[in-house]
């Protein structure tokens, strides 16, 4: 049996502190992976030497006694093969855990069925969770936390090459580890190279700001038919929480206050700035489409179809934009606000339920799905990006090896830029994110999608948003614990 864990910790976060910010400003100051990992050893160094007392005990011996263990991830097509395979490893390495993968609800119904599930106590062992309901679940007390086990069983050099704004983000305010990232999903700017080309408009790079960007997209809009109506536009983007966020963090600004995520700042002026450019790009301009333009195409869809010049999208679709267009791809680094440069990664993290009979064992798998193998079997099956720094450079080599023509040319390591200089930023969490995020939305439809309402439809939102954080008890983390 497993050793009693350590007592809870507090939620004093200086000792967790990421490394040094680089300057993000030329190529001069690029921030090379061993330097990078050489730094932020020190950083994880510093973190265990004060973490808290008394140090936590050694989790005791691997798992014994046989265990069955429900897994619960992604249904794409590419995953079931992959995981199968790689549960063999497992399975071969643990002879008394036998792990059974199950595909997740679908994008539609896994925030709900998830969470009805964990409520009834038939939730898996291990899941994947991402987005606004990964958050949402640590909220509801259904995940377990991992910290205790990272700091008694998990080596620093595993902790050093996560981004930290990712690692962090998975973490209550008050300091449970409610998950450990599955793989490092960033945002970067694609651009299509031929119609650069044709319009003679110079290629996006790294000293791009948003006037650069609103500048090139104003080159594309077009009625290319000749039947009066506009058939390509310069860019778009996806009308979701974090995407805003991204440009809002850009102007300086938050949609939930740092340093106390009860309260909204959608109302803020930076971010009704940051919103007010969108707004005017889609609906003033019309040089961003939106989805009605597009009849509610996919943005990745639409930009594989030429209908865009640019989007601004993750590394995940990589391998659906280089398969589905038929144009020369390009990447560059997400331009840079009016007040500070960001790009956004994902949250999508592995978990353990709550609830789970066996958590020795969930440990030990967990430990296998955050592993270097596992990191290479998803790059190499569907190009995730490998949360660990060290994995970049094989991850660019399979993309290429795979998409020998489609892919040269193409920066693919742009999309490592804000995790290697430390510009990440990560979905900020209300306290009550499953209102506050309803209540937004709708909102942002009608200032952005439908283009009925000015932005300062946000300030009754973010008094709505407030109302609706009253009494909530434990909040996750937000930038304050960076």
């Amino acid at each position: 049996m497993k050793s009693s864990l350590p007592t809870e910790c507090s939620s004093d976060y200086s000792a967790h502190s990421v490394p040094p910010r680089t300057h993000v400003g030329s190529a001069s100051h690029r921030l090379t992976r061993r330097r990078f990992l050489k730094m932020a050893m020190v950083g994880v160094g510093c973190a265990a030497v004060a973490a808290c007392t008394p140090s936590p005990p050694d989790p005791g011996p691997r798992v014994r006694e046989k265990v069955q263990l429900v897994y619960q991830d992604s249904r794409v097509e590419w995953f079931p093969p992959m995981v199968q395979q790689m549960m063999e490893e497992f399975h071969a390495k643990n002879p008394n855990i036998r792990v059974f993968y199950t595909p997740e609800p679908d994008s539609q119904s896994i925030q709900e069925k998830t969470l009805d599930a964990m409520q009834a106590g038939t939730a898996p062992d291990v899941f994947q969770g991402c987005c606004s309901w990964f958050p949402i679940w640590a909220q509801k007390g259904h995940t377990l936390d991992l910290r205790p086990y990272v700091e008694a069983d998990l080596d620093a050099a595993t902790v050093a090459e996560w981004d930290q704004a990712q690692y962090m983000a998975l973490r209550t305010q008050d300091g449970k580890q409610y998950g450990l990232p599955k793989y490092h999903g960033a945002l970067a700017l694609y651009f299509n190279r031929d119609l650069f080309d044709s319009y003679r408009v110079d290629y996006p790079n790294e000293s791009w700001n948003h006037d650069d960007y609103f500048n090139a997209m104003k080159q594309f809009r077009r009625d290319r038919d000749g039947d009066g109506r506009i058939d390509l536009w310069g860019s778009m983007t996806y009308v979701t929480w974090d995407r805003i966020q991204m440009h809002v963090n850009g102007w300086g600004g938050n949609l939930v206050d740092p340093n106390d995520p009860r309260r909204c700042r959608m109302a803020d002026p930076e971010a009704l700035e940051a919103l007010e450019w969108l707004r005017a790009r889609m609906h003033d301009d019309k040089v961003m489409a939106n989805s009605l333009d597009v009849q509610r195409a996919w943005p990745n869809d639409t930009f594989a179809a030429g209908r865009i010049a640019m989007v601004e999208d993750g590394s995940w679709n990589l391998k659906e934009i280089l398969t589905k267009a038929d144009f020369r791809v390009g990447v560059a680094p997400f331009p840079a606000g009016p007040v500070r440069r960001v790009t956004l990664t994902s949250n999508d993290g592995f978990g353990i339920y709550a609830g789970t009979r066996h958590p020795e064992a969930a440990w030990e798998l967990m430990k296998f799905l955050i592993s270097k193998d596992f990191g290479r079997a998803m790059a190499r099956a569907s190009f995730l990006q490998p949360a660990r720094a060290s994995l970049i450079d094989e991850w660019v080599g399979s993309v290429r090896e795979e998409f020998p023509e489609r892919a040269k040319g193409v920066d693919i390591a742009a999309f490592a830029d804000g995790h290697l200089k430390g510009y990440s930023v990560t979905s900020e969490v209300a306290a009550n994110m499953e209102d506050a995020s309803r209540i937004a939305h709708a909102a942002w439809d009608q200032i952005l999608t439908l283009g009925l309402e000015p932005v300062d439809r946000m300030k009754r939102a973010a008094q709505e948003i407030e109302l609706s954080q009253q009494g909530v008890g434990e909040v996750p983390c937000t930038s304050k614990c960076l």
